[in-house]
């Protein structure tokens, strides 16, 4: 077992490609997209989603 198989590639692509959707959402929503690399950061990451799913939006 020297390497990776192709599945371990597959999971980090995923983690690795998550926050790009996420900075697009909310760019979007007039937040910095930099917000989005909190998704790597354990618990911060449900409390950072808590916040901005009860924060008002930036057009009200």
């Amino acid at each position: 077992m020297d390497g990776f198989s192709i599945w371990h590639w597959v999971v980090v692509l995923a983690l690795l490609a998550t926050p790009l959707p996420i900075a697009r959402i909310l760019k979007r929503d007039g937040l910095s997209p930099f917000w989005a690399l909190l998704y790597f950061i354990p618990l911060v990451n449900l409390i950072a989603l808590w916040v901005w799913g009860y924060s008002r939006p930036s057009g009200s």
